[in-house]
């Protein structure tokens, strides 16, 4: 199916719709790998998940193999993760520290810095046979914005920090947590395949028009702990206002104010009368940091943020970092976890881990949900040939401000994916 019929955007008759194709078909999937995931920048890892020289952590990225490690002068590094000989991956281990990576099928050897170490009979090749020129292959750019790694398969790329555009100004919120800048990986990385497509993950990642029905279970449990979150009469909309924004380049995001309490110093019941001076310390820190204004955005509202196409950060009552791969035009593999800042005290620790596995984890109240809601779409998208369209209409009508129950956000990505289907 050609692209130019994929989505139907006609702003003055408030038309918007997406064709379902998009989400099921085997062709389009094959074209999106090739026209977006091998175009744009895409996460790797944190430079928290590797420290010492010669740690190391294997990833999936675009149907790649790599390696996130730091080398023997502890500069960050990504290499491909194929022998140089016939292809087999040199490093089979999820995580760890490597003086060297040896391949098990043939026993070529490389060093931490990417250079082939050692050929076994090495005499049996010919004169020209040049190890020098048969090191671990890296890809094409590597560029990280203050501690995430993305990579790029396109040589001609713009810069990242040109690529990410006004959604860094969303990132440095999440920064501001620490008083250093720094944020670190907490130990427990959650990794899962979800048999949706990966789209259905972008949308329901920043959309908050599901939350009060998916996520009903969960605002119970809020209220049933001392946090009041009152039902809209009329509507779909939260009582704190929140909207949806459009940060160009496919970027969006959620921008809340917050209503159940974050490890940045605003503390309700759940968290515990012991947890009160922690984060009423926390807070004054970031006040006598920041300012009073810059404080209160950091520290009472919440965001959650889409890097085109597949980088969530969830900067909510704890701040996840979400990835995920496609492997199928119904099957995707998901990568989770806390981020927090490298000061960070025991106490506030336990906090921010109590609020992460609480919403955010693998039996948290959201994740299941989440999880069961995009594989009921998908099994529903089994009827694509007979209800064709879906429409992403909410808030178009609208002038000024759109909430973040509408739909603009949304909208802004799939504009930024059908500009670059069409692109030749």
């Amino acid at each position: 199916m050609s692209a130019s019929r994929i989505v139907l955007n006609e702003p003055q008759q408030h038309r918007f719709e997406i064709n379902r194709a998009a989400l099921v078909d085997a062709a389009i999937f094959r074209e999106e790998q090739e026209r977006i995931f091998e175009r744009c920048w895409l996460y790797v890892g944190h430079e928290s998940e590797v420290r010492a020289p010669g740690d190391f952590r294997t990833r999936m990225v675009c149907g790649r193999p790599l390696i996130l490690c730091r080398d023997s002068r502890n500069e960050l590094r990504v290499f491909l993760n194929t022998c140089r000989h016939r292809g087999t991956v040199v490093c089979r281990e999820a995580q760890g520290n490597a003086e060297r990576y040896t391949c098990f099928y043939h026993g070529w050897t490389y060093d931490r810095d990417g250079r082939l170490y050692a050929v076994p009979g090495q005499s049996a090749y010919p004169p020209n046979f040049n190890r020098s020129e048969l090191g671990l292959k890296e890809p094409p750019r590597v560029e990280a914005y203050r501690g995430f790694v993305f990579l790029n398969f396109d040589a001609n790329a713009v810069p990242l920090r040109e690529y990410l555009g006004s959604a860094v100004e969303n990132i440095d919120l999440v920064l501001d947590q620490s008083p250093s800048g720094r944020m670190e990986m907490i130990h427990g990385t959650q990794e899962y395949d979800n048999r949706a497509n990966w789209k259905l993950l972008v949308e329901n990642s920043y959309d908050d028009y599901h939350l009060l029905t998916t996520h009903a279970t969960w605002l119970d449990y809020l209220k049933s702990s001392g946090v009041e979150v009152k039902r809209p009469e009329k509507g779909h909309v939260l009582p704190s206002h929140g909207l949806g924004k459009d940060l160009g380049n496919g970027h969006g995001t959620t921008d809340n104010v917050n209503f159940r309490g974050r490890p940045v110093a605003a503390w309700i019941p759940i968290y515990g009368d012991a947890a009160k001076p922690e984060l009423e310390r926390i807070r004054a820190e970031l006040v006598q940091r920041l300012g009073p204004e810059r404080a209160k955005r950091v520290a009472d509202t919440n965001r959650n943020l889409l890097i085109f196409p597949n980088l969530v950060l969830l900067d909510g009552s704890s701040v996840s970092v979400r990835s995920f791969q496609p492997l199928a035009p119904d099957r995707m593999r998901v990568r989770a976890g806390a981020l927090g800042p490298v000061e960070e005290t025991p106490l506030a620790r336990q906090v921010r881990l109590d609020s992460f596995l609480t919403f955010y984890g693998p039996g948290g109240f959201a994740t299941p949900d989440d999880i069961a809601a995009l594989e009921a779409v998908q099994e529903g998208l089994g009827a694509y040939k007979e209800v064709q369209w879906s429409p992403l209409t909410r808030g178009m009508a609208k002038q000024g401000e759109q909430l973040n129950t509408d739909e603009a956000h949304l909208r802004a990505f799939w504009i930024q994916w059908d500009k670059l289907m069409r692109a030749a």
